[in-house]
């Protein structure tokens, strides 16, 4: 039978609960459970796919298309488990289910009401196919007192009763803020914020207390006290100089310890923290460091491009060296010669995107890279972008683009409107919906043989995620070819261009889909740590 953890939050946004729930999944794991772990997102929104990275940050797609919310992606980091469309629910999912069925005459003539029928909707998701996990962890977005997730909180407040005695718990994870003029960690927040909870009808059984400071016993014993908790549940969850401390903290903490006394599973099974204390040694230890440009349009919010970030500290952990990023947002290369900002770096990475504006500022950093053999490392539309490039600066055709932008008359890189998936054939209009259209989540593609990249995975055939609605022009191929460009990789049927390298450059490829959602930091992506890799020669040729 599976126990399910409810971690919710409050006081604040932004306290990691994806991540705190990640790490105590892998601590989990690390005591020889297994677990999975499911987001319930309380926005309108259906998924993530149409929402501004600005807002939202990254959107993680799994395996099965599936577009999400980026705690996912901390899920599969953390415990390797790959995510399923199953995995994560928003209201407007919800919401979209229920309308349908009430057209459909599903509810014989009910009235459709938040209780019981938003609610059993919830439920019935985070029940469902739980039957092979010892335990469920569901991580409730935003924080405790948010309208929208009244229902959230209400569905897993009656689980509380309708689930066997001792099948679940509550962990709520708060801030406990440091007043400089007063000098001391207050606690009022989180009894406000347990007040709230409670209210709705949940008693937490852990309180996991973020702090930028240790957490004097006085205020843990009065946090006991007022929030009707036992002493030895509230844990502190200080600030760590990696994420991938965190396991390791909070297993010194006792949180996992803890959770397994709420269930009363006595004794419990040991722990093995070796991968966790090697990739905190690795990380804590570099034997160098390498700079790594990131030019992109969405610099400024960094949770845009979450998965890329830590699948370049994974490439570091493989080379044991420490990876800094050097942000440069593309519109300045519109202004500025790009040799100032990227003169002294290691290798340059142009990630995925979408829309025209960086665009060229995009393009100038990839003729830098190939004409100066810096490593360039070109995702999704970083891919494109180099394929417009070598059409202009190689080829001769100098109106190359992309009808992305706009019409134009040498479409390199264009949307497609059908492809195939295994055996099925997939399609899309231009003017349709632009939620889940996209061609999204893995698809084979075949490498070829000799090719820089087919020696860097050890083999031909790979399976990767995609999220694009543009692909190259199969019919630029030849003439982009006889220029220098290679294309190494394509679909399956031939018709979609996968992955491009140049054979005299150190290290330049380009990949079509994003390699960066399927790295883990104890199993680095092989792209990644190649990458790095060749950012660690380019370092020491300078």
């Amino acid at each position: 039978m599976a126990r399910y953890i409810f971690i919710t939050g409050g006081v604040v946004s932004s306290l990691g609960k994806g991540l705190a729930s990640a790490a105590l999944g892998a601590l989990l794991q690390a005591r020889g459970y297994k677990v999975r772990l499911r987001k319930l997102d309380p926005y309108l929104n259906v998924d993530p796919g149409t929402m501004s990275p600005y807002q939202h940050g990254e959107c993680f797609v799994t395996d099965d298309g599936a577009e999400t919310d980026l705690d996912l992606g901390h899920y599969e980091r953390f415990t390797g488990r790959p995510a399923n469309q199953a995995d994560n629910i928003t209201t407007g999912r919800i919401y979209q289910n229920i309308i349908a069925s009430e057209r459909r005459g599903d509810y014989l003539g009910a009235t459709v009401q938040v209780i019981p029928h938003v609610t059993n909707a919830i439920k019935e998701f985070i029940l469902d196919g739980n039957e092979d996990y010892d335990f469920v962890l569901c991580e409730i977005g935003g924080t405790v007192g948010d309208i929208e997730a009244l229902p959230f909180f209400e569905s897993i407040r009656q689980l509380g009763n309708e689930l066997p005695r001792g099948a679940c718990i509550y962990v709520h994870l708060t801030l406990m803020p440091w007043i400089p003029t007063a000098g001391e960690l207050k606690t009022k927040p989180t009894q406000h914020s347990v007040k709230e909870l409670r209210s709705i009808g949940i008693q937490p059984d852990i309180l996991l207390v973020r702090a930028d400071r240790e957490i004097p016993k006085e205020e843990r014993r009065k946090l006991s006290l007022f929030c009707n908790v036992r002493e030895h549940a509230v844990i502190q969850a200080l600030d760590a100089a990696s994420i991938y401390d965190v396991p390791m903290t909070y297993h010194r903490e006792g949180l996992d310890q803890e959770v397994l006394n709420a269930f009363g599973i006595d004794p419990a099974p040991k722990p093995r923290m070796e991968v966790w204390e090697e990739i905190s040694r690795k990380i804590h230890n570099p034997e160098g460091e390498v700079v790594i440009a990131i030019v992109g349009k969405y610099t400024v919010l960094k949770d845009a491009y979450k998965s890329l970030i830590e699948s370049l500290q994974h490439g570091g952990i493989a080379n044991n060296v420490k990876v800094r990023l050097k942000w440069i947002e593309s519109d300045i290369f519109d202004k500025e010669d790009p040799s100032a900002h990227l003169g002294r770096v290691d290798g340059i990475i142009v990630p995925g995107g979408f829309g025209e504006r960086g665009s060229e500022g995009k393009i100038k950093a990839v003729t830098y890279a190939r004409e100066n053999k810096i490593p360039y490392f070109g995702i999704c539309f970083g891919m494109q972008m180099a394929v417009i490039e070598a059409a202009r600066n190689l080829a001769g055709i100098e109106n190359a683009s992309s009808t992305e932008f706009g019409e134009t008359s040498e479409p390199v890189v264009g949307l497609m409107t059908e492809w195939l998936k295994g055996n099925a054939l997939e399609k899309r209009q231009a003017s349709g919906d632009m939620g889940g259209t996209m061609r999204l989540g893995a698809y084979d593609a075949t490498l070829k043989e000799g090719s820089q990249i087919a020696e860097i995975y050890g083999g031909t055939d790979i399976s990767e995620r995609h999220r694009h609605r543009y692909e190259v022009n199969i019919d630029y191929m030849k003439r982009l070819e006889d220029a220098g460009l290679t294309f190494s990789g394509l679909s399956p049927d031939g018709v979609l261009p996968e992955t491009i390298e140049y054979a005299d450059h150190p290290w330049f490829i380009g990949v079509q889909y994003h390699p960066e959602l399927k790295s883990r930091p104890f199993d680095p992506h092989p792209l990644f740590a190649s990458f790095i890799a060749a950012a660690v020669e380019q370092n020491r040729m300078v």
